[in-house]
């Protein structure tokens, strides 16, 4: 069995390649069963609580990928990453293990990759703002995986610790970037093109009132019905779509917004398979609001591992 280290499982996945192989990916489909979740409680307190998600998928091209991802909001404290996981890619013909991968680094490239692929769909065309809430593995991808589908020059970046949103902005001004650090959020929220939320926060951070018309909101950060990053309102009035129909059932920010009524479940537009076969065309005008909800697909996953092992350059 092969062995794809960090540097290895992100050599293949850049933006320009993975955002249209997941497009393909979405468009032709593949075996994803529900993911299993498992709440872990040890005695260690609030920063010992966490889940766990095993996540299977298989396609016709005989690969079957598992990947195992461990979430522990209370890492924070300990300085510690909030996210750690592993994948296996296996033959699906006849199960024979053919490689380990860094999962953390195909858990963000997805997701970020994912949400780019929804603006493609859903945010302006000439969006070139660009406010992102949080600074973890995911948050710090989304500038490169968002300026391969959109025009952006411009970006904002809010944390709850300032100093984290300080340092990201300053990365990102050393890697070219027209970053700055956003210590207003509403103010921020208000002007940009295109808001995308990559945080574990449970209660939300985003209100309605603040997203300008035309904008779109990316929401990739929450995937249980206890965590949320925008309130009810935020739906209200907007084009909703979701990554895949497990959002329905797993988005607090979804739940959330029909027990206020701002959203009926046949509200929602479809999903990413639908508006990558072309059953929808996405945005349709540029002054309506959008709304992008994902919870995550193990289609993704595999899809990014897939583009791993052909590359070949393992360890």
């Amino acid at each position: 069995m092969k062995h794809f280290d960090e540097a290895a499982t992100r050599a293949p996945l850049a933006f320009d390649r993975l955002v249209p192989a997941l497009r393909a990916a979405f468009a032709a489909g593949a075996q994803v069963p529900p993911r299993h979740v498992h709440a872990i409680d040890t005695t260690a307190g609030a920063s010992g609580k966490g889940t766990v998600l095993i996540m299977p998928a298989w396609s016709d091209a005989g690969f079957l990928g598992i990947k195992t991802i461990n979430i522990f909001p209370g890492n924070s404290e300990r300085g510690l990453p909030g996210l750690h996981a592993t994948y296996v890619l296996y033959d699906a013909r006849t199960g024979v293990p053919l490689a380990m991968m860094d999962g953390n680094e195909i858990t963000a490239r997805r997701t970020a990759a994912a949400s780019a692929l929804g603006a493609s769909f859903l945010a302006r065309a000439d969006a070139r703002r660009l406010l992102v809430l949080g600074t973890g593995r995911i948050a710090r991808m989304l500038p490169a995986a968002h300026a391969s589908v959109r025009p952006i020059d411009e970006l904002w970046v809010w944390n709850h610790r300032p100093e984290g949103a300080q340092a990201l902005a300053a990365q990102w001004r050393a890697e070219g970037w027209n970053a700055r650090a956003a210590t207003d959020l509403e103010a921020a929220v208000r002007q940009a093109d295109i808001v995308s939320c990559a945080t574990l926060a449970t209660s939300p951070l985003v209100r309605g009132e603040w997203l300008a018309p035309g904008s779109h909101l990316d929401l990739i950060g929450s995937f249980t019905p206890a965590m949320r990053e925008a309130d009810a309102r935020c739906f209200d009035g907007a084009l909703t779509w979701v990554d895949t129909e497990e959002a329905l059932q797993k988005s607090g920010d979804l739940l959330d917004a029909m027990a206020a009524g701002t959203l009926r479940a046949e509200e929602v537009q479809g999903t990413l398979a639908m508006l990558c076969r072309g059953e929808h065309p996405g945005r349709t005008n540029d002054a309506g609001r959008t709304v992008f909800k994902a919870v995550g697909s193990a289609l993704e996953d595999l899809t990014a591992a897939t583009l791993v092992w052909q590359s070949g350059d393992a360890i």
